[in-house]
């Protein structure tokens, strides 16, 4: 029993915060061995510049979207939007889906919110509505999205056209086939807000959280993104973008493995220059919308039940909305 609670007590200590500042510090540490092997290999270089010029660009905008999501977390309640809602389900599921512009955050964030609007009596259709749109849609992901891809607006419509589509849809998809049943009668996951804490602890704690594990994936995508220019022949893109049915498919899998967070994967698709744009397009709806660690946090919240229905059906309709969005804004297949 000693034992067990020196371990628990081990594990409390050593916080997200403590293991970031320990990989700072083996950096720092082998800086030159690092810099030695970069230099002897061109291929190495391209892909340094590469991760670093995708890291730096997303990092500003990172930043931002945690700030706004610690704000959210400590300043607005569940309860005010859920005061707001239209008593009509199909109006409040629009409502909900545009309401993700004004109450932005990230997936991660947005997923506990969800829960504690199901516990205050929203429908779920409604709840999920807004978990979909919140992440995608707020004005920290458009701008950066219009940043990462310098003339082109199309792309800042289209993703928002598809991703509010992909939220709304849902919703009303959920609304006739949902069961209340399939999902936990109570939430789990991360929550912020516990009773207690003052709106500054509850700040501090939100941002701290989502900015460490945003950029953990952050730091993912960068070094994917340099891995894909760097590993795969060119050939390949080229096969792929004159496959462009394929390349979406292979794109919207892509988001789903890479689980990026939002404010930031506008730059990894970016940088994947040699494939058209409307599979580019379609990674970045897909991937606010379901990946990997959304599926784990949405089984621990909301129930496994729930998961293994919700994520393959917002995949497709993910999909589909990205795919008709980018058709329309982008002016076809390109």
């Amino acid at each position: 029993m000693l034992a067990q609670n020196t371990l628990n007590s081990v594990r409390t200590k050593l916080s997200s915060t403590y293991v970031l500042a320990a990989l700072v510090v083996v950096g720092l540490v082998v800086q030159a061995p690092l810099a030695r092997a970069v230099a002897a290999s061109a291929r190495l270089q391209t892909a340094v510049t590469i991760f670093a010029g995708v890291f730096v660009q997303a990092v500003p905008f990172l930043a931002l979207g945690v700030l706004v999501s610690g704000a959210i977390a400590a300043f607005v309640s569940p309860a005010v939007l859920r005061k707001v809602l239209p008593r009509n389900e199909s109006a409040a599921i629009g409502v909900a889906g545009l309401a993700g512009m004004a109450l932005p955050g990230c997936e991660c964030g947005v997923v506990p919110v969800a829960r504690r609007l199901t516990d205050q009596g929203a429908p779920g259709s409604v709840a999920l509505a807004f978990m979909l749109s919140a992440p995608a849609i707020n004005p920290v992901v458009l701008i950066a999205t219009a940043v990462a891809f310098p003339g082109e607006p199309g792309m800042v419509a289209a993703r928002f056209t598809g991703s509010l589509a992909t939220a709304v849809v849902m919703g009303l998809i959920w609304s006739r086939i949902g069961r209340p049943a399939w999902m936990l009668p109570r939430g789990g996951g991360h929550d912020h807000c516990v009773v207690g804490r003052s709106r500054w602890e509850v700040f501090t704690e939100a941002a701290r959280h989502d900015l460490l594990q945003a950029s953990a994936f952050l730091v993912l995508g960068a070094a994917a993104a340099a891995a894909l220019h760097v590993l795969v022949p060119p050939s390949w893109y080229e096969h792929l973008a004159g496959q462009m049915a394929m390349a979406v498919v292979v794109m919207a899998v892509l988001a789903i493995v890479l689980a990026l967070c939002s404010e930031a994967d506008a730059f990894v698709a970016a940088s994947m220059s040699a494939l058209p744009l409307l599979p580019r397009l379609v990674f970045l709806v897909v991937g606010p919308a379901v990946d990997v660690k959304l599926f784990a946090m949405q089984a621990g919240t909301f129930g496994r039940v729930f998961a293994m229905r919700f994520a393959p059906l917002t995949f497709a309709v993910a999909v589909t909305c990205g795919t008709i969005a980018g058709l329309v804004f982008l002016g076809g297949a390109r």
